[in-house]
């Protein structure tokens, strides 16, 4: 499953920190610590390290309005054991991890060091289908279920760091092209930070929603230097673009493509000249 890039925005030193490529399937109750550790035994050539952490939740894309509060007493609900972890399977220097657990598959880029240069999405991809291949042949092997893929979901970290194009948290407009002053005269100064959150639904405009794009933008301090830093961070989830494997590489790809042109269109072009854009516009 080898992607070619498609005509989308492309900068030759883009502020991208991680990337994630995420699927999500209906629980595998059979899957226990023990297999991990076995699953484990499949990947530890590349990458030798584990850590333990505890499961994340269950998210779905819902586009339908929420059910009405249910009326009653408080319900509390008793687990007769304790949850599987979710197993993080790390490279020596930390840059790659896949995350599994009993409903996630996860892989992760992470850039660590200053000379760490982001590898793009075709290679991210390219590992992310080899190792959910190996993934699936295991659970089919152990019998532990079918694999049923429920959401699937990309997501950029971005690190703006002060220095190029902008100073303060407060000139958010110097970064996001989305941002409008709202004051009408002059008595408001410059806001000391700002945080922006946002979601667009996926999907042509008379057809139905097939997912939502997120966005995140959070004024931080880098902990290298003390550098003002903005994080941008969009995700795209929905529901696979067809059945097995190849249905939640479609929605991938189409999320990588509402990710990188969303970017683009939410930030100004002043940063588009830092992070040098390549393509024309």
């Amino acid at each position: 499953m080898v992607a070619t890039r498609p005509p989308i925005p492309d900068f030759d030193n883009p502020p991208v920190a991680e990337v994630v490529l995420s699927v999500q399937f209906e629980r595998l109750e059979a899957l226990r610590t023990a297999h991990l550790g076995f699953l484990w035994g499949q990947f530890r050539h590349q990458f030798p390290r584990t850590e333990d952490q505890p499961p994340l939740d269950r998210v779905i894309e819902d586009f339908e309005p929420p059910p009405p509060p249910k009326s009653g007493g408080v319900r509390i609900e008793f687990l007769d054991r304790f949850p599987t972890p979710r197993l993080w399977f790390l490279n020596e220097e930390g840059t790659e991890l896949i995350q599994v657990q009993q409903d996630r598959f996860i892989h992760n880029w992470r850039k660590v060091g200053k000379g760490e240069k982001y590898p793009r999405y075709e290679r991210i991809r390219e590992s992310f289908s080899r190792e959910m291949a190996t993934f699936r042949d295991y659970v089919s092997r152990e019998s532990l279920g079918e694999l049923v893929i429920n959401q699937c979901e990309v997501t950029y970290i971005n690190h703006i760091v002060a220095g190029e194009g902008w100073e303060r948290h407060g000139q958010v407009g110097e970064v996001l092209s989305l941002w409008r002053e709202q004051a009408q005269d002059s008595f408001l100064p410059e806001p000391e930070e700002a945080n922006v959150r946002a979601r667009y639904v996926i999907g042509e405009q008379d057809e139905k929603p097939i997912g939502r794009l997120h966005v995140e933008f959070q004024p931080v301090w880098r902990t290298s230097d003390q550098k003002p830093m903005y994080v941008l961070k969009l995700t795209a989830r929905g529901a696979p673009r067809g059945e097995g494997l190849d249905g939640a590489f479609n929605f991938l790809d189409i999320g990588r493509i509402w990710i990188v042109k969303g970017f683009a269109a939410i930030t100004t072009s002043r940063m588009h000249s830092v992070w040098r854009r390549l393509d024309a516009k």
